[in-house]
């Protein structure tokens, strides 16, 4: 079955789901990755099942399966479906603010502030830019964007002040192959969580050592990790989570433990 759209991708899965198959393949990017694994969830009611997802990314972008060392030529990825490797990784769910209260999952990562901001700025540009796009997504929404008072409540610690983005990682990777969050492994149960509490030049400076995962510890990085999370902000701040342009804070992050079986 070939769908498009975020929408009808999600409700295939299910679809899929109900009707008996237990193996979806997500052929593209994160936001393919996110809504095949947002209709399994749904199925499942967010607990672990027999189902298995497969990834084979193609040329889309595909932060989430560099965690895993997952191959993104067509080809190669397509030999990983064979055989009985299953690897069970952690799912989260994410309430959030956007004309009402919603409800969405991702697996890999989610930005809050400046980074949501910049997915948002993005979106709105032209496709036609084609690399480009995210980079002048990036610097009109750096110019633009406010740090601004946050407050962090999680299940073992809380934190307040003044930031410019707060990333929620399951997995290692985003922005294209910036690996922000090294220390992130995403069947251990955990969320890991950093704030970015210097100024937001730092969005960009950091970007060399990030490259590799090596410019944490930072002075104006906070770390911590919980298994639940809450973010408020004396404004609302945007939101994006595998690729996805949400809605704003408040909300509220909840890892689900080892519910998506991935075929490695």
């Amino acid at each position: 079955m070939v769908v498009s759209g975020q929408d009808a991708a999600r409700a295939a899965a299910f679809q899929a789901l109900e009707t008996g198959d237990r193996f979806l393949v997500a052929v593209g990017g994160d936001e393919l990755v996110n809504a095949i694994a947002d209709g399994l969830l749904g199925w499942s009611g967010d607990a672990p099942s027999d189902a298995v997802l497969g990834v084979v990314a193609g040329s889309a972008p595909c932060d989430f399966i560099r965690t895993f060392g997952l191959p993104s030529d067509p080809a190669r990825a397509s030999r990983h479906l064979q055989g009985e490797n299953v690897f069970p990784i952690d799912a989260v769910r994410l309430w959030y603010r956007g004309g009402g209260t919603h409800t969405e999952h991702f697996v890999n990562m989610a930005e809050v502030g400046l980074g949501g901001a910049v997915a948002a700025r993005t979106a709105r540009l032209p496709g036609s830019l084609g690399r480009a796009r995210r980079f002048l997504g990036f610097w009109l929404a750096v110019a633009g964007f406010r740090p601004t008072k946050m407050r962090l409540r999680g299940d073992r610690r809380t934190w307040e002040g003044r930031a410019h983005a707060v990333l929620v990682a399951n997995g290692q990777y985003t922005g294209d192959g910036y690996r922000m969050s090294p220390r992130s492994w995403p069947s251990d149960g955990y969320l890991d969580v950093l704030v970015m509490k210097g100024p937001k030049s730092d969005a960009f400076t950091i970007l060399n050592d990030a490259a590799l995962g090596e410019h944490l510890p930072h002075p104006n990085i906070v770390e911590y990790r919980c298994r639940t999370l809450s973010i408020e902000a004396d404004r609302p701040l945007p939101i994006q989570a595998d690729r996805l342009v949400l809605g704003a804070t408040p909300a509220t992050f909840e890892v689900l433990p080892q519910a998506v079986r991935l075929k490695v």
